[in-house]
C-alpha cells in the first residue's frame, strides 16, 4: 500500500478542531499520521501578532509555514509545520497598517510551548515598548529547548528578553543603531541579512524574513524542499546570511528617449560581457566622460564602474546556480577579465565566494 499521510486535528493554524481533537484532550499535540509508520509529532511554529503591526511580515511566516505543501510530495522526511498565530489577548481584534484588523486564536501560553517562535516585529522599536507577557514567553521557550527568531524590529523583543547578549544579531539598518545603544551587550552587525546562532535566529528588514524563513526550511528539511517553497513564492531560492542588506538591483531601466543615462545603462546591462569602461559608457550616451559621470552619479548614486560591477554580480547569480559552466566560465560571461577579479568583487559584494554560493545554493544541491 502507498503511503498516506494525513494531519490530525488541525486547521489551517494549526489548532485542533473536531472530534478528534476533544478526544485527544488539552495540551495535546497534533501528530502526523503515516500509514505504516509510528507518528511523529509535528514542529510547532508560533508567530506573534500585536496591534499596530505591519502585516508584511507576519504574512511572510503564515506563507512559508503554514500552508499545505502538496508540491512537496515524498521530499519530506519528516512531517511538515503546524503554525499557530499568538497574540497577548487571543480573540481581540487587532488593528493592522494598511486600515484592517485581525484575530489570533492562540495565547502567549501556545507561544511558550512552541518548537519555533517567531517574533516578526515590535509596535514601536523608538519608543522601547515591548510586551512584558512576550517577553516571559520567550524567555520560557527558549529554556525549553525552542529555537527564537526575530524579523526586522522583533530583535528587540529577543533583546529585551536577554537572548541576545553576548551574541552576534542583526536588524533593519534603520534600527541598528539604536539596538546596539539600548542593549551593549549584544553585538549588533547592520550589514548582513540574517545571523543564526543555533536556537537564536535575528533578521534584516522585511525582505530578508522570507530569506530567513526560508534558511529555517533548509535548516530543517533540506535544500531541495526549501528550493521548492522559494518557487512557490516566486523568490530567488536562497540568499546567505552574510549578504550585505542591500544591493543595486539588475534592474533594467526604463529608459524614456531624451534620458541618455538611462539608455546607456539599459545598453550595458545588454553587454554586460563586453569590455566597459566610463568612455564606452559616455560614447553609449552621446556625452563626454566628465558629464556622464557627474551625471550618473547624481541619477544612480554610485559610480558608473561600482554599478557595472554590481551588474556583473548580479547577472552571475542565476549561473552559479546552476550546475553547467565553472567559475571561470561564469566570470567571463558576465565580463570580468578573469576569476581572480571576479572573486575579489563577488566576496566584496556577497560577503562569501563564488564556490561557497554554488556550493549552498546551487539547484539540485540536497
Amino acid at each position: 500500500m502507498a503511503e498516506q499521510s494525513v494531519m490530525a486535528g488541525q486547521d489551517v493554524e494549526g489548532s485542533p478542531v473536531g472530534a478528534g481533537a476533544d478526544a485527544a484532550g488539552p495540551g495535546s499535540r497534533p501528530v502526523a499520521v503515516v500509514i505504516g509508520r509510528r507518528p511523529e509529532p509535528v514542529h510547532d511554529v508560533a508567530v506573534y501578532a500585536f496591534e499596530g503591526m505591519a502585516p508584511f511580515e507576519l504574512g511572510v511566516v503564515v506563507e512559508v509555514f503554514g500552508l499545505a505543501r502538496p508540491e512537496l510530495g515524498g521530499l519530506l522526511a519528516t512531517p511538515w509545520y503546524g503554525l499557530k498565530v499568538c497574540a497577548d489577548r487571543p480573540g481581540t481584534e487587532l488593528d493592522a497598517v494598511g486600515g484592517f484588523a485581525l484575530t489570533a486564536r492562540h495565547g502567549l501560553d501556545d507561544l511558550a510551548a512552541a518548537d519555533t517562535v517567531v517574533v516578526p516585529g515590535v509596535r514601536n522599536a523608538f519608543s522601547g515598548e515591548v510586551s512584558p507577557g512576550l517577553v516571559e514567553a520567550l524567555r520560557t521557550a527558549h529554556e525549553r529547548g525552542a529555537r527564537i527568531v526575530s524579523i526586522c524590529s522583533g530583535a528587540f523583543a529577543l533583546a529585551a528578553a536577554g537572548l541576545l547578549d553576548g551574541r552576534e544579531a542583526t536588524t533593519h539598518w534603520r534600527y541598528a543603531e539604536l539596538l546596539q545603544r539600548r542593549h551593549p551587550a549584544v553585538r549588533v552587525n547592520p550589514d548582513v541579512l540574517y545571523v543564526d546562532n543555533g536556537d537564536v535566529l535575528t533578521s534584516a528588514g522585511s525582505a530578508a524574513g522570507i530569506d530567513l524563513c526560508l534558511h529555517l526550511v533548509r535548516r530543517d528539511h533540506g535544500a531541495r524542499v526549501a528550493n521548492s517553497v522559494a518557487r512557490r513564492f516566486v523568490v530567488a531560492p536562497h540568499r546567505d546570511g552574510g549578504q550585505a542588506q542591500f544591493i543595486e538591483a539588475a534592474v533594467r531601466p526604463v529608459a524614456e528617449e531624451d534620458d541618455r543615462i538611462a539608455l546607456s545603462m539599459r545598453w550595458a546591462l545588454d553587454h554586460l560581457s563586453a569590455p566597459l569602461t566610463v568612455t564606452v559608457l559616455a560614447r553609449a550616451a552621446r556625452m563626454s566622460d566628465r558629464s556622464y559621470l557627474r551625471h550618473f552619479t547624481a541619477r544612480n548614486g554610485t559610480s558608473p564602474m561600482r554599478w557595472v560591477v554590481t551588474q556583473r554580480i548580479a547577472a552571475s547569480l542565476p549561473l552559479l546556480e546552476s550546475p553547467e559552466g565553472s567559475v571561470e566560465e561564469i566570470a567571463v560571461a558576465v565580463g570580468f577579465e578573469s576569476s581572480a577579479t571576479f572573486r575579489h568583487h563577488f566576496g566584496r559584494v556577497m560577503r562569501t565566494s563564488p564556490t561557497a554560493y554554488r556550493r549552498s545554493f546551487g539547484r539540485g544541491v540536497a
